[in-house]
Formats: structure tokens, C-alpha cells, sequence
């Protein structure tokens, strides 16, 4: 069949895909081969996909991809997060546009709202991926709020709570007022914004003195429940036992003393407004000061805000500055930049705030997985994250793991009484009450009166889990499934998550299997575009990845996404590197027309040329190779697209076909046709990782393959010695070849035509290469030589001399007049150098480096002149 002129991506990408799920090809079953396995990292339920996904999965999909050709029973496993915060949000926001509140529906009611929305709107990114051609064991994609997976969680908090790693607490928290929940420190993003320092007077209770004190909220001060000095501070010593007036709600509060306050900081006082602050919390408990709680849950203001009740923080911070400044307490604002929290998911400015939490001790359980690493039982790459992760676990904190939510794993604990430890936790309603039965004495006790707390999980605490509950390994920790295919191989993600489902997981891990959870992890950049910003929706500069594909093809863009991504550091995307990509692919395209459109003759032998050129091309495919496993092994991924494409592109396509080709119209001899073919199926198996739609196409067309012998199963190439030597060889004979073209162009002598090559073979030099040399120059003869020929164009290969005499083809005196031009500029050129390099100053003073430049381009120079005058004697001759 007659292959098209034009490579048509979509057409030929959705046949292949459609083939591949067709024969299971993506599927693994437990067998006698080892495991090769990668977990997903799951995106949110009700995500679409963006560019970062793209370059994440492009390389799960290489890695996998080959470990399949590699001969291992590779096991790539797709789901999906609930993603709590996001979900919730976006039903919540869709009830509102219906005109229906979250608060007016009971939670049964608006969790058939949130499964409604996530079968409706779940699972497109996955759908998106296979249009990208992830090849993922689709009949094993997870979700973490499957049944199993859901009691792998419930199991978990029961297990890590009877061993007395959580526990329920009245902390500190930070708080989102638009989630309307709490986060982990992990969630709040600290970003630096301007703001304002006010400057308040506090009355002095019974005086007309006053202390003044610097505040960057002063909405707060409604909370104020005392003013704190240093007892060291003299400037304060008159002012000890009294108390002073908060302005505004004229509240009495202590001066209380505590050499936490700074003598040296800001006017040396302290408001102390303990609901509000983790510091002031700490100085209240010290000081035994009143908690007073002046937000909402959304960030308004409750009825100690006074008149401002109702009303949102940063309205009130506008309003109550005007207020301040008519009462003449404000004495005066200056500008102050400060670190805001912002939320990670919703980017709203977060509140400290005091509740009642659930939280897991984490010093203990994070040792064996800060060893992991630091040992490299687990390798982080690239390592330059090896001390950021150890600097996180060395100083971890006990993680909030509780979310004022709806969606997502309610905590299984249970209330049976008004007092807080009035509680037990068990896996079932059932084992609760015969729990809090026992813990009471009163059989009387009835699962109706048992209140569940209406709180959900982290998210975090559901995909910590992940590479063991994907395979049930936390219900049955010895089923088959989780010991073949646990611990796995790779995981790749990006730097962001390294503290947030990274380390967790490898906690988890050896928490639950006293085993790592992965060997390796790929940390990717992040993908900024050409002005080094990261892509985002907010700033309009993330291109749909759909329409990439649909510009360029899957293929097409694979490549322009790995073409600049190296592990750990950012990628620069340009919508040219897919027009790149999709070059590449033409090319591929292109040079398998050519051969397919060779006819054959079964009585041509094969030429000198040929099967030098055979022989060289099937080295350089094996030094290409085991440049490849470096590369791989090192999660080199662009460097091994880079030698792949240089491979193809360079030596294949632009040399060996050319080496290799018929004369014009003319049929190509069985064996080298043969031999062709094999390389190119060799070229398609390191191809396919990384564009797998093309390869498979052109791997089915050469011949008519069983589904046992698809391109997608067949066998990476095997890894033999080679010569260097013969590759030297090669590079020597394509300077030759260059020169001899660059002169046939500069002196217009059709490639038509045949000419004479003349060498004095000072370098001794194989002549192995001569016929490809005689081939691509279009000589008519080689002829070495141990003198010069007179009356000849001269050109030097290192020590090397080469002569093709012209024979009256050339214009001799305008060649002369030329050369001699050529010659001036040369000269001139080099006297600059040598001036330059004579100069001690900048001998001495300029670096290394730019000395070394300039006494190459001397070289440079000198040999250049040495040739010009050689063709100019044998011109005169």
C-alpha cells in the first residue's frame, strides 16, 4: 500500500490508540517477569489537563514505554484525588448558581450533589491523556474514594490512633475563610505584599498617658485581650500592675510583662490578641489572658466586631482605619512589606485560628523515610533536593489531617457525650458503640446515640496510601498483587508535591510494609514560558494542550515538551519546539517514503559505499545505545530524546540514506534494502518512547505483523560492542565530503558533474571510507599522492591535503583576484589577534576562557592563510 505524501497525526494516532486498547497491550497481570511499575500521580477528580500534566505523563509514558520493550512486565496505574478543597468548591458554587446553599442541605443531600458532579465531570483528564497516548493499565484505574481505597483510609486513622500517633487537639490552625476550612502548614503559600504599619495610642486606664503600638491588622484589636512589654525596658517600669483601654470597643486589658517582646522592635509594645495569632496564643496561655474570637468562619466579623458585624476583614480594615483616625487614636500609617499565607487551593489570605483539630504526630514516623533518602534507598532526582527534603523532615511538624468538609473520607470517630474525650474511634458504627459501651459501663448506650464527627480527612491522607492501596495492599497486605508489583519503580512528579505526597508516602510506606514505596523519584520542572513565568489560567499564558495536539499531534508535541526539560529544571515552552517536534516526525515520515519507494533488483549486488556505510550506521546505532542507557539511567530524558533525534535526523536520514540511495530511477540491491529495513526497526524501537504513534504506523506498514509482534511489544535492540575508531573514521570522511561540497558550491560546479580528488595522506588516514567519499562528492577518482598538484583548488583536513584540479572549469584569474580578497581580510584579521594576544594587560587580566578564544582564532587564522596561499601557488602555477 502506497504510503501518503502527508503524515496525517490525528487520523493515524487515533487508529493506533484504538489498536493498542483493542489487544490489551497496556494491561499487566501478576506473571514469572519481573515488575516494572509506575503510579500516576493522581490529578483532582474534576481536573482538565495543563501543560505540566503534559510533560509529567509524556515521560511516565517514555519510561514506561521502554521497560516494556525492555522485556518487563510494566504496570502503569491511572486514578484520580477527590481532591476535597477543589471538589467541594465547585459544587458548592454550582449549588449557589441553582439558588441552592450548602447550609440548607443535610450532608447526605449534598454528597449525592458532589458524586452527581464527579460522574459527570470525572475522569476527562484521563480521557485527555490517551488522546497524548499515555499508555496506563486503564482497567485498573483507581479512585480515591473507591470502596476499597476508602477503607484502606478508615483502617489507617483507626490503626494510627489506637497507637497514639493522633490525636484530637485545640490548636492553632490555619484557616480558609472562602474554603471555610483548615489547611496544613504544607497548604499556605507565604508570598511577600505591600501593606501598611498603623500606629495606635492605647489610653492608659485612669491617666492621660498612653503607649503606642504598631499593628499591621488593626481590625484585631477588637480581640486585643492585653498589651505586653519587656520587663527589661525601662522606658515601661511606671506602667507595671496597670492596665490599658483597647480604643474603639473600650475593653480594660493587663500590661503584662515578658521578655518575648523585643526592646529593640517597633515601639517596644506588644498587642496581644491571642484568638488571632500563634505568638499571642502562647503569651496567652503564659499569662492565663482571655481568648476572644472576632471572625466568622468566612472572615467576617461576629458580634465582638460592635458595629462592624457582618462585615469582611478587609472592609473592616478600611473602615476602622477612618474610625481610628476620627477618634485621634491613629498617630500615624508607614508602608511595611510583609509575608502573607495565602491558600494553596483557593488562594484566599489565610486566618489563624484556635478549633478543635485531629493531628498526626509525624516526628517519629518520618525518621525511617528521612533515612530512606539520605541513604539513597530512595534516589531524589536530581539530588540538589536531597537537602531541601531533608531540611522539611528534620524539622516536620505534627500535620492537621482534619478538613471542615463534606467531601471526602468522614473521620471515624464517634461522640457520645457532651465533654471533649467523650469519643471513640473505630472502623464501623458497630465496633463504635460496643467501644463506647465498654468505655462507659452502659450497655444502654445506642448507635442513635452516637454522633459521628462531621469532619473529613485531608486529602493528603487518602493519596499517602496510594502505591499501596491502588494494589489493596492496606485490607490485604499479602495479597499477590501488592508483593509483585510493590515496592515500584519510578514515581515522577513535580518539586511542589515533595513535602505534600512525596514524603508521606514513603512514611507510609515503611509504616505499612517496612518498605520503600518506590526506588526512584523524577522530580520535573515546573513550565514556564519564554518570560520565565509559570503558566497559569489567571495570566492567560498556558496554551490548550488539546489544541497543541490538534496542531502538531501527539507525537509532535511529546517531543517539543521533552526537547528542553531537563529533570529538576524549569522548561521554557515555546509553541515552536511542538512545530520542532512535528518536524521531526515528518522527517521520520519522509525518509521512510524514501525507502519504501526504492524498487529492488534481485541481481544488483551490493556497492563498496553501501556496505561501508552499513557497517558504520550499525556502530554508530550501538554507540547511540549505550549512550541511551546512560542517559535513561540517569533520568536523562531530554538528553536521551536529544541523542535519539540526532540519530535519526543526522545520521540516519541525512547520511546513511544518502550513502546508501540508488542512482537516480535506479533499483537498490536485495541485501542493502534488507539491511535498511533493519536498522529502521531498530531506529522505530528507540523511537517509540518517545513518539509512539509514528513508529507503530511505519513498524505495521514494513510488513504484516501479528498482534504478537506489534512495535509496542517487541524487544528493545540488543546492546553489542562497537568501534569508536571507525566512528573517528567516518567524521574524518564527512570533513572531506563537506569540504568537497562547500567547494562545488562556491565555485558553481554542478554536482552533475564529476571531478577529480588529489590526497597527500600526511594524517595516514583509513581508506575504508573512500567510496562513500567518491559517492557523496561525486568523484570520478581518488588518487593519493605525494606531492602537490599544481594549477588545483587546495583544502586541509588537519594535516591532510586535498587538490581537485579544475581544468578549466573555473574562471582562473577571477579565482586568483577572489583568493587574494579572501587573503587580505585573513591577514588583517589576524594581526588584530596577535595584538590583542601581545597586550600583557589583557593576557593577564582577561579569563581563561577568553584567552583560549583568541589563540584558536590565531590558529584558526594561520591555517586559513597557509590554504589560501597553497591554492593560490598551484592557481599561478
Amino acid at each position: 500500500m502506497a504510503l501518503d505524501a502527508k503524515y496525517s497525526a490525528q487520523d493515524i494516532e487515533n487508529k493506533w490508540y484504538s489498536y493498542w486498547m483493542e489487544h490489551n497491550y497496556f494491561h499487566s497481570e501478576v506473571d514469572e517477569r519481573e515488575a516494572y511499575t509506575i503510579v500516576i500521580p493522581p490529578p483532582n477528580v474534576t481536573g482538565v489537563l495543563h501543560m505540566g500534566h503534559m510533560l509529567n505523563n509524556t515521560i511516565q509514558d517514555v519510561l514506561i514505554r521502554r521497560a516494556r520493550l525492555k522485556g518487563y512486565n510494566a504496570c502503569w496505574v491511572p486514578g484520580t484525588d477527590h481532591a476535597s478543597i477543589a471538589t467541594e468548591a465547585k459544587v458548592v458554587a454550582k449549588l449557589k448558581a441553582e439558588g441552592i446553599n450548602k447550609e440548607d442541605l443535610t450532608r447526605e443531600d449534598f454528597l449525592e450533589h458532589a458524586w452527581e458532579w464527579t460522574h459527570k465531570h470525572g475522569g476527562i483528564i484521563l480521557e485527555q491523556l490517551k488522546k497524548l497516548g499515555a499508555s496506563c493499565d486503564w482497567e485498573r484505574t483507581s479512585f480515591t474514594m473507591d470502596e476499597n481505597l476508602s477503607k484502606s483510609v478508615i483502617k489507617v486513622f483507626v490503626d494510627l490512633y489506637n497507637k497514639g500517633n493522633i490525636y484530637r487537639g485545640y490548636r492553632m490552625v490555619n484557616w480558609d475563610p472562602e474554603a471555610k476550612t483548615t489547611l496544613s502548614d504544607e497548604e499556605v503559600i507565604y508570598q511577600e505584599k505591600q501593606g501598611n504599619l498603623y500606629y495606635l495610642n492605647y489610653k492608659i486606664e485612669s491617666s492621660e498617658d498612653y503607649l503606642t503600638i504598631a499593628t499591621t491588622r488593626p481590625e484585631t484589636i477588637l480581640g486585643d485581650t492585653a498589651i505586653c512589654v519587656n520587663p527589661n525596658d525601662e522606658r515601661f517600669t511606671h506602667l507595671k500592675g496597670k492596665k490599658a483601654i483597647v480604643p474603639i470597643c473600650n475593653r480594660v486589658i493587663p500590661i503584662i510583662e515578658d521578655d518575648y517582646v523585643d526592646i529593640e522592635f517597633g515601639t517596644g509594645c506588644l498587642k496581644v490578641t491571642p484568638a488571632h495569632d500563634e505568638n499571642d496564643k502562647n503569651l496567652g496561655d503564659k499569662h492565663n489572658l482571655e481568648v476572644i474570637d472576632i471572625l466568622n468562619e468566612d472572615a467576617t466579623l461576629n458580634s465582638y466586631g460592635l458595629h462592624y458585624k457582618g462585615k469582611d476583614r478587609f472592609v473592616v480594615r478600611k473602615e476602622i482605619v477612618a474610625e481610628l483616625k476620627e477618634l485621634g487614636v491613629l498617630e500615624k500609617v508607614e508602608q511595611h512589606v510583609n509575608k502573607v499565607g495565602t491558600s494553596e487551593r483557593t488562594g484566599a489570605v489565610i486566618e489563624p485560628r484556635l478549633s478543635d483539630q485531629w493531628f498526626l504526630k509525624m516526628k517519629e514516623l518520618a525518621q525511617p523515610a528521612l533515612d530512606a533518602v539520605l541513604e539513597k534507598e530512595v534516589n531524589l532526582v536530581p539530588e540538589k533536593f536531597i537537602n531541601t527534603y531533608k531540611y522539611w523532615m528534620e524539622n516536620v511538624r505534627d500535620w492537621n489531617i482534619s478538613r471542615q468538609l463534606w467531601w471526602g473520607h468522614q473521620i471515624p470517630a464517634y461522640f457520645y457525650g457532651d465533654g471533649k474525650e467523650d469519643f471513640v474511634v473505630a472502623e464501623t458504627k458497630e465496633e463504635a458503640l460496643q467501644l463506647a459501651q465498654e468505655k462507659t459501663s452502659n450497655n444502654q448506650l445506642k448507635a442513635t446515640d452516637l454522633k459521628q464527627d462531621p469532619d473529613a480527612l485531608d486529602t493528603w491522607f487518602s493519596s499517602w496510601l496510594w502505591p499501596m492501596s491502588v494494589f489493596n495492599g492496606i485490607l490485604e497486605p499479602d495479597n499477590k498483587e501488592i508483593n509483585y508489583y510493590y515496592p515500584t519503580n519510578d514515581l515522577v512528579t513535580a518539586p511542589e508535591i515533595l513535602f505534600f505526597w512525596v514524603a508521606r508516602m514513603i512514611i507510609a510506606g515503611y509504616e505499612y510494609r517496612d518498605a520503600k514505596p518506590f526506588k526512584n523519584v523524577y522530580l520535573t520542572g515546573i513550565v514556564r514560558d519564554k518570560q520565565r513565568r509559570k503558566m497559569s489560567k489567571s495570566l492567560g499564558n498556558s496554551p490548550d494542550p488539546i489544541g497543541l495536539m490538534d496542531n502538531y499531534g501527539a507525537d509532535g508535541v511529546r517531543v517539543g515538551m521533552l526537547l528542553s526539560s531537563p529533570a529538576g529544571n524549569d522548561l521554557m515552552f515555546d509553541e515552536d519546539l511542538c512545530k520542532q517536534g512535528s518536524g521531526f516526525v515528518n522527517k521520520i515520515w519522509n525518509a521512510y517514503r524514501l525507502i519504501d519507494g526504492w524498487e529492488v533488483s534481485e541481481t544488483s549486488k551490493a556497492t563498496e559505499a553501501s556496505k561501508i556505510a552499513i557497517q558504520w550506521y550499525k556502530n554508530k546505532f550501538q554507540m547511540a545505545l549505550a549512550t541511551l542507557e546512560d542517559h535513561y539511567s540517569k533520568y536523562r530524558i531530554s538528553d536521551a530524546l536529544m541523542t535519539t533525534y540526532k540519530l535519526i535526523w543526522d545520521d540516519f536520514c541525512s547520511w546513511l540514506l544518502e550513502m546508501v540511495k540508488p542512482a537516480y530511477r535506479g533499483p537498490i540491491d536485495v541485501a542493502t534494502k534488507k539491511e535498511v529495513i533493519a536498522l529502521l526497526e531498530d531506529n522505530l524501537k528507540i523511537l517509540h518512547p518517545f513518539v509512539p504513534f509514528i513508529s507503530e504506523e511505519i513498524w505495521q506498514h514494513i510488513s504484516s505483523r501479528t498482534t504478537e509482534e506489534a512495535l509496542i511489544i517487541s524487544t528493545w535492540p540488543t546492546q553489542t560492542t562497537f568501534d569508536e575508531n571507525l566512528n573517528k573514521q567516518f567524521d574524518f570522511a564527512a570533513e572531506v565530503i563537506s569540504a568537497i561540497r562547500t567547494i562545488r558550491k562556491q565555485k558553481n560546479i554542478s554536482f552533475k558533474e564529476t571531478i577529480s580528488l588529489f590526497v597527500i595522506n600526511n594524517e595516514n588516514t583509513s581508506k575504508d571510507f573512500d567510496a562513500v567519499i567518491g559517492k557523496l562528492g561525486n568523484l570520478s577518482e581518488i588518487n593519493y599522492v605525494s606531492e602537490k598538484i599544481e594549477g588545483a583548488l587546495t583544502f586541509r583536513i588537519k594535516s591532510n591535503e586535498y587538490f581537485i584540479p579544475m581544468e578549466g572549469a573555473i574562471d582562473v584569474e577571477e579565482e586568483i583576484a577572489k583568493l587574494q580578497e579572501e587573503l587580505t581580510y585573513t591577514e588583517g584579521f589576524l594581526k588584530s589577534v596577535q595584538k590583542k594576544l601581545s597586550n600583557e594587560r589583557f593576557v593577564n587580566g582577561a579569563p581563561e576562557k577568553v584567552v583560549a578564544i583568541e589563540k584558536q582564532k590565531e590558529a584558526d587564522a594561520l591555517a586559513k592563510i597557509e590554504t589560501i596561499k597553497a591554492s593560490l601557488t598551484g592557481l599561478k602555477a
